[in-house]
């Protein structure tokens, strides 16, 4: 009550509690003093995904099919591009199959895969760069606003660099919206952290 509250404030040995309690009232004017919130990644790491493809390039090499071979599967951590150099159309078809089967197996997603088109190499070979998508691209991102906004939920969703964040007065609702984002299909592996 207000009495209550003057008699914190005017007592020193209580006064401590009256400034508290208006700092409380302070922040609880605050519009997003409720608001939930979380953030919508896509994002490899890559130091499980080096792990996958290590345990496919020791798969592809020991197989009887590539005896011989002078493939070479390299991953550049720090571009995060995938180079892969073989013989022919075949044996690369293969050594794909087997990376995304790995990738799987280390609970990655083969959709963060940019495999773009093979284009040849000196003496008869062939090379494929893939890129590895990290982070939301704008174009992704645009339809996964659009799907948010088409939702009808009582949710704000801001774009932020290469993700996007979702607030709400309800959990329920950010629950919903991760369902609804999890039903559709955006070419990209799509993580939700930092709930708050």
């Amino acid at each position: 009550t207000n009495e209550l509250f003057l008699y914190y404030l005017r007592n020193p040995l209580h006064h401590r509690v009256a400034i508290a309690a208006v700092e409380l009232l302070t922040l609880k004017s605050n519009p997003h003093y409720f608001m939930a919130s979380f953030d919508i990644t896509s994002k490899l790491d890559p130091q499980t995904l080096d792990n996958a493809i290590n345990s496919a390039r020791k798969e592809i090499l020991g197989r009887f099919d590539f005896k011989g071979s002078a493939t070479t599967i390299e991953l550049n951590k720090k571009d995060m591009v995938l180079n892969i150099h073989t013989e022919d159309e075949m044996r690369l078809k293969s050594i794909i199959d087997v990376i995304r089967m790995r990738m799987i197996k280390q609970s990655l997603d083969p959709r963060s895969l940019d495999e773009g088109k093979a284009i040849e190499a000196s003496g008869n070979t062939i090379r494929k760069d893939i890129k590895i998508k990290q982070g939301i691209d704008k174009d992704a991102a645009r339809k996964i606003m659009k799907d948010i906004k088409d939702s009808k939920l009582k949710v704000t969703a801001q774009q932020m660099d290469d993700q996007i964040r979702l607030t709400g007065k309800k959990i329920d609702y950010l629950q919903a919206v991760m369902n609804v984002l999890r039903g559709n299909d955006y070419d990209l592996p799509l993580q939700f952290g930092n709930f708050k």
